[in-house]
């Protein structure tokens, strides 16, 4: 606790604290106490505070972000903390950082207070920052405040303390922050839970539990069956004070119509017809009149579905919170028209929430999977759907795919490793429904305009009303004015033609270039089509003189080394655009707060060099061995100081190292990219002697082993570079399920010479290249590749347990007209070493060579 020494540790703080189920009155109580005897001004709520109390405040005490103010506190840039901000600040005597106590979900590991026990050096580093940027706490030592204890085993010290003192920390296996950093949720930490963790004794074939998913409850379907019963234990607060208005568009009868207006009334608040009057809008559809008008006055705008949560929960949430829960759009995400999807291993209300994110993308469910299908969105990747798919080609995710491109309104990548990963003991169907929109999103795509004044649809009200604003053209005519209304790529910006009778049909588009923005508004030269196109203009100028010293500060920043997406401004910096004191006054305060978190989890770094090379390293045997984790991790860290970025994907290495030629997959997959190719002992005397060594001193010379594979490694890099990644575009190549070296080894050797690699079980039919497929590649790649587009082929042994799929196989490929070819490995190897197509005949298996292949 704070010691009498600091009683005005709060004294820069005005705090308001607001009463939620989460933080009863008594508890508000109490800490506004506590805050108001160390200095503090707090300030209690027992709703949504007003806009003018919420910006005068330098924090904000929640134990949810669901009140109507919480959009604008974060643009003002006021902290909103949960209870735990002031008892830290407490003990630590000072202002502790808000960010490691927000109750933002999206920092989903914001309650997790860490230590780690006897893992690698890296992979304790690696834990510590994750949990860091996701809102948690590092502790070095073991203490009562932690709640995850990382380790490997429980015989370590800090597991024997925890079990012998029997704290509360629950001892977890690191596979766990590994696994919810990839997934970017947080996801159930039993499987992961020393002594007995299931993830470790568990078969590959035992059935996944799933638990209740509380967080889709009420937010499952855009467009609910029935009005839910009022409770019976009086008024709904929810509603005290607020004026809701119910838009046209709802398309609902009189009678269920009434019964709405009813409850509301009944729960204290008034509805209205006029958009410029209301706190709340319904509205089913992100278009029409009041929709944009209610957007663009920062109204809640949300749709049926959330008027009926808020009425069965009778608490507060943002429409924004639930990606269902706010109007529909009636034309299609981009990019998922025509996309049939199906799901697997989801039930209850995360199977129909999905359902209605396909429907409401614009994408096609299906109960069944076939063939025709584009996409499997499944929970985890133990099921015969799964296995289905990956044998036909389809692309295999998790619901984080189709929940992040409706909230970007953007196809997302399939290839993104957060969408393909599914932990070997969860069920993906608990962590549904936690994505939220992002406005400044919705902005962009659904009520972008110049005009952010529209006014109410009614005449009369407005001629009476003397601050109403002027009458705006109809909804169908607005519309279209948006459409037009966009930022182009170079920073103009375009306004709407003007509509009406008034105006000239021929006016052109004004165009305000970057350069001009900058200009005093006295000297900027108009010509005004009428009063509200010049409101309009004048407004947009108002807008780019606040933006001025950001464009200027970013001018600096993109001529600098690295551009403006590496490194950040440093205090140092002339121009830095520094932030206003009288709305932060306990910034200095706040930054000081992490420093202590910063020295405990982090060293202090020199300066590094810029980075100078990417090194793929295989095979090198210093770092090869059990207890050998910690000597590559210091060496990782050594090369890095000296310019050297040792990286594993071979699509970004610019050098490789290696000890001799090598058929290891990365050696093989690196081929493709045309590396510098050096010996390991580069590293080695880049170590010894502290210094980035000339790497041409250093080529990797192995004229056996290119005997034995019978190959130039010269030639085959010179061959590298004129594939650009294209060797084997157009063919389509098929592996047995078991072959030794794995089907995943095989299918990214196959995927970086730009082919198609399968896995084939027997049980199901090929797939043929559609004609889109064949006209996309180029005529060049059809002439050189053409015995690769009518033939397909099977990577296989001559065991027997493999032969058993040859006539199956020869009976599929005939079924689509290709060519069945059954080769050993050593053909797609040596094609992917050599960079040089190769016949199969040589390699090609038949019946009589069972049980006698060298394999």
């Amino acid at each position: 606790m704070a010691q009498p020494e600091d009683p005005k540790l709060f004294e820069q703080c005005r705090v308001c604290i607001i009463c939620t189920d989460s933080l009863p009155l008594e508890s508000a109580q109490q800490l506004a106490a506590v805050i108001e005897e160390y200095g503090g001004e707090p300030l209690i709520h027992h709703s949504t505070p007003t806009k003018e109390e919420t910006t005068e405040s330098t924090h904000i005490v929640s134990g949810t972000i669901n009140f109507e103010t919480y959009d604008l506190a974060c643009k003002a840039l006021i902290p909103v903390v949960k209870p735990s901000w002031v008892h830290t600040s407490l003990q630590k005597r000072k202002i502790a950082n808000p960010r490691q106590h927000s109750p933002d979900p999206r920092l989903f590991l914001n309650d997790v207070v860490v230590t780690c026990g006897d893992i690698p050096e890296g992979d304790k580093d690696a834990i510590i920052g994750g949990v860091l940027a996701k809102g948690g706490l590092y502790s070095s030592r073991m203490s009562a405040m932690v709640t995850h204890l990382v380790d490997l085993t429980v015989e370590s010290d800090k597991a024997r303390l925890v079990r012998a003192k029997n704290l509360r920390a629950k001892i977890i296996l690191p596979h766990w922050f590994d696994d919810c950093l990839k997934l970017g949720q947080r996801i159930d930490e039993r499987p992961y839970i020393l002594p007995d963790p299931e993830i470790l004794r568990a078969g590959p074939d035992d059935p996944i539990r799933g638990n209740v998913n509380k967080s889709l409850a009420g937010a499952s379907t855009p467009e609910p069956a029935a009005l839910p019963t009022p409770s019976d234990d009086g008024r709904m607060s929810v509603f005290d004070g607020k004026t809701i208005m119910l838009s046209p568009d709802l398309g609902i009868g009189s009678r269920l119509l009434d019964s709405i207006e009813t409850v509301i009334k009944q729960g204290g608040a008034s509805v209205t017809g006029n958009v410029n009057e209301a706190d709340w809008v319904i509205c089913r559809f992100r278009e029409g009149f009041v929709y944009r008008t209610a957007s663009r006055l920062n109204k809640e705008v949300g749709n049926l579905a959330w008027l009926y949560s808020l009425m069965t929960f009778n608490e507060y949430t943002r429409p924004l919170s639930r990606l269902l829960h706010y109007p529909l759009s009636r034309t299609p995400l981009p990019g998922f028209e025509g996309l049939k999807i199906s799901l697997s291993n989801y039930v209850g209300e995360a199977r129909i929430y999905l359902e209605n994110l396909i429907a409401a993308a614009g994408a096609e469910c299906t109960k069944t999977l076939k063939q025709e299908n584009t996409h499997l969105v499944t929970a985890h990747g133990t099921s015969e759907k799964c296995t289905a798919a990956r044998e036909w080609g389809l692309q295999v995710v998790n619901h984080l795919w189709l929940e992040d491109s409706y909230a970007a309104w953007k196809l997302q990548p399939v290839s993104n490793p957060r969408y393909n990963h599914f932990p070997s003991r969860t069920n993906l169907g608990d962590i549904a429904g936690q994505k939220m929109l992002d406005r400044d999103v919705l902005e962009m795509n659904f009520f972008s305009s110049e005009d952010t004044k529209p006014s109410s649809p009614q005449p009369a009200k407005a001629e009476k009303n003397k601050n109403a604003t002027t009458m705006q053209p109809p909804a169908e005519k607005s519309r279209k004015a948006d459409k037009k209304a966009a930022t182009t790529m170079d920073g103009t910006t375009e306004s709407p033609q003007a509509n009406g009778k008034g105006r000239k049909a021929a006016e052109k588009k004004i165009q305000t270039p970057i350069r001009s923005r900058l200009i005093p508004d006295d000297k900027e030269n108009e010509t005004p089509s009428s009063t509200s196109s010049r409101k309009s203009k004048e407004a947009a100028i108002a807008h780019l003189h606040e933006l001025a010293p950001d464009i200027a500060l970013y001018e600096k920043e993109r001529k600098r080394v690295g551009g403006v997406i590496h490194g950040g401004r440093r205090k140092s910096d002339e121009d830095r655009v520094r932030e206003n004191p009288k709305k932060r006054r306990s910034v200095d305060a706040e930054g000081e707060s992490d420093t202590e978190q910063a020295n405990e989890a982090k060293r202090a770094k020199k300066s590094r060099p810029a980075i100078s090379m990417h090194l793929l390293i295989t095979g090198y045997q210093p770092w090869v061995g059990k207890g050998k984790e910690k000597k590559e991790d210091a060496d990782k860290r050594h090369l890095r100081d000296l310019g050297i970025m040792v990286i594993q994907d071979a699509r970004r290495c610019t050098h490789m190292a290696a000890p001799s030629i090598l058929r290891t997959t990365k050696f093989v997959n690196a081929l493709a990219y045309a590396p510098f190719i050096v010996s390991t002992d580069f590293i080695t005397e880049c170590l010894k002697q502290d210094e980035l060594l000339n790497p041409a001193e250093f080529p990797l010379v192995d004229k056996a082993a290119e005997t034995k594979f019978g190959f130039s490694m010269v030639k085959a890099i010179g061959n590298a570079k004129d594939n650009k990644n294209k060797l084997l575009k157009g063919f389509r190549i098929y592996c047995v399920d078991d072959i030794r070296g794995g089907f995943d080894a095989f299918k990214s050797i196959v995927e970086a010479n730009g082919g198609e690699c399968l896995l084939f079980r027997g049980r199901l039919a090929l797939t043929n290249p559609s004609r889109r497929e064949e006209s996309d590649d180029d005529d060049s790649d059809m002439e050189d590749n053409e015995s690769g587009r009518h033939d397909v082929f099977l990577l296989s042994s001559a065991e027997s347990k493999h032969a058993r799929l040859w006539p199956r196989f020869r009976q599929v490929a005939g079924d689509i007209k290709r060519t069945p070819r059954i080769v050993r490995v050593d053909w797609l190897l040596d094609m992917a070493m050599s960079q040089e197509l190769k016949g199969v005949d040589e390699y090609e298996l038949t019946e009589e060579m069972i049980d006698q292949d060298e394999e």
